[in-house]
């Protein structure tokens, strides 16, 4: 099996994190390694591909929140594991709870508060940037959790890349210009510019982030719809808070 980590969070022991990719279980085309019941993959097979993810970090399914993801800006606050319906962005202060986030190109963000001891999952593709679900996210942090800036750590995980991520006029007129190119009457959107823009706006410090540089349609071992269409399974990325 394949796993994604994230050099920032392996500084702190007390957190579990992990990104799956196309590889593991030995599964084959065309979803491989999948962890989406929505895609047509065979959902005896998909539930033990998550399980598998899960205890490679040292959980279960039975400790895993996961969310019907719809391109919002919902944010929910998770205190049970469990489906916990439409949303797409989480937030627990609870420890041996695992945050999932689906991604196939998306945006995946996690935070981590080293201070009050609260984690964070976002999914944000265009439709959530243009919604600002990770801005919203950071607010109840700061609002609801007492968070600080100073005391958050954030990895995003690999997502498309802007060479590879031609977007219509429809989506274009959503961003601020610094974060279009225009080739050949074609736009090109920079979606991991606008996420960190974001943090960096909110004063989290730029040492406090980091960025997978793996882009998600470019790397054949990651799932990217925008390269396989229907044939694309879906990644799953996790993080939890050990229980003491």
């Amino acid at each position: 099996m394949q796993i994604i980590k994230s050099s920032l969070f392996q500084k702190f022991p007390d957190i579990i994190f992990g990104l799956s990719t196309k590889i593991g279980l030995n599964r084959t085309e065309p979803f491989f390694f999948n962890m989406s019941l929505t895609v047509g993959d065979d959902p005896v097979i998909v539930r033990a591909n998550r399980e598998a993810l899960y205890n490679e970090l040292g959980l279960t399914t039975d400790q895993i929140a996961i969310q019907k993801q719809i391109h919002s800006d919902i944010v929910t606050i998770v205190d049970e594991p469990g489906l916990i319906g439409e949303s797409d962005a989480m937030i627990t202060a609870r420890k041996g709870i695992g945050l999932a986030i689906s991604t196939a190109d998306c945006t995946p963000i996690f935070i981590y508060d080293r201070k009050n001891e609260i984690i964070a999952a976002v999914h944000s593709g265009w439709r959530g940037s243009e919604k600002q679900i990770l801005r919203k996210t950071i607010l109840v942090l700061l609002e609801q959790f007492n968070c600080s800036p100073n005391d958050m750590f954030v990895y995003i995980g690999p997502s498309i890349c802007q060479k590879n991520y031609e977007v219509g006029d429809e989506v274009a007129k959503h961003f601020h210009r610094i974060y279009l190119k225009k080739i050949d009457n074609k736009f090109y959107l920079d979606i991991l510019g606008v996420n960190k823009d974001e943090l960096i706006n909110f004063g989290i410090q730029e040492s406090n982030i980091e960025i997978s540089s793996l882009c998600s349609y470019e790397e054949k071992y990651l799932q990217s719809y925008r390269r396989d269409g229907k044939n694309s399974g879906r990644a799953l990325g996790v993080i939890a808070m050990k229980e003491k």
